[in-house]
């Protein structure tokens, strides 16, 4: 939910959160200081994380309101990212969190927890958001270190240059061991995609991976990279993803759709890889319904860096 004021003459002078507290009396105090700390205030356009801030008339307050439960504290340790070298890290991000900021938050984001991790090393270089997840997506998210790798990776994207492989749960069983869709994906609504013209030109390649109790999962590899992309062309073919509500998935715990690895080629030549664990909702999901992960879970050079 977003608020929008515009500070009167008699907010003029004082504090944010007070005059926040005078603007929008629905909130506590407490929670408008939340909203500001994690980065959901802009104050005449401008993000303010400072309570004190003294405002003039006529400036526009905007407060992002989120849900109780987004609000995660989320920090990465060298330890637990999937790769780190001197040009990129990887990170395994979970299902529910943003990966960049939202007019609702800066902190609890993917994009802020790189960001003070790359300060924690000695950087001064921001987390550079050069390829995105869907929020209830998991999975690999790539960061370049600096300017040159973020270009280098930027333009591999673009060009179709970088492998991505994930895992999705369906709870039909497909016709075949597989198949590829080239169908356009246009926005059909305000958060919502489809197949339909005009479009944008897509492909994704799909394969069975193993069979179980009303579920199948399932390798998508997308050859382009549209939004929403895996989850509409899965939908099209009448095979939503579990825990997909907007696109007809059935209820579950959280949508079952997983980065599982990404590789490309860096600068210098060498291969750049890192292969993310699924999380316990979705190892259990398959467990449940009979998918055995175990012959899926080694593969040939995890997070490797050669």
């Amino acid at each position: 939910m977003i608020l929008t004021a515009t500070v009167t003459a008699e907010q003029a002078g004082m504090r944010l959160d007070d005059a926040a507290k005078a603007l929008f009396p629905q909130l506590s105090k407490g929670q408008i200081r939340k909203i500001i700390d994690w980065g959901g205030c802009t104050v005449a356009q401008t993000m303010v994380r400072v309570a004190s801030r003294t405002l003039k008339g006529g400036e526009e307050i905007i407060l992002g309101v989120m849900e109780p439960e987004r609000y995660v504290e989320l920090t990465y340790r060298r330890d637990e990212l999937l790769t780190d070298d001197g040009e990129y890290l990887a990170v395994n991000k979970a299902a529910g969190l943003n990966c960049q900021r939202t007019p609702y938050q800066l902190k609890g984001t993917v994009e802020h927890a790189v960001t003070m991790y790359l300060k924690g090393e000695g950087s001064a270089e921001p987390a550079r958001v050069i390829h995105r997840l869907d929020r209830g997506t998991s999975g690999v998210m790539f960061f370049p270190k600096h300017k040159p790798a973020a270009t280098h990776i930027s333009w591999q994207l673009k060009g179709g240059l970088v492998t991505k492989v994930y895992w999705a749960l369906v709870a039909d069983l497909p016709d075949q061991d597989a198949w590829r869709v080239d169908a356009p994906v246009a926005k059909i609504s305000k958060f919502r995609y489809g197949v339909a013209l005009p479009g944008k030109d897509s492909s994704t390649e799909f394969r069975v991976l193993a069979a179980g109790r009303g579920a199948t999962l399932l390798e998508a590899r997308p050859i382009t990279g549209r939004t929403h992309q895996i989850r509409v062309h899965l939908t099209h073919c009448g095979l939503p993803i579990v825990g997909d509500l907007p696109y007809g998935g059935l209820p579950a715990p959280r949508m079952m759709l997983h980065c599982r690895s990404m590789s490309f080629i860096a600068r210098d030549g060498r291969t750049v890889a890192a292969t993310a664990p699924v999380d316990a909702a979705f190892a259990d999901f398959c467990a449940g319904h009979g998918i055995d992960l175990a012959p899926l879970l080694t593969p040939p050079a995890e997070n490797a860096t050669p």
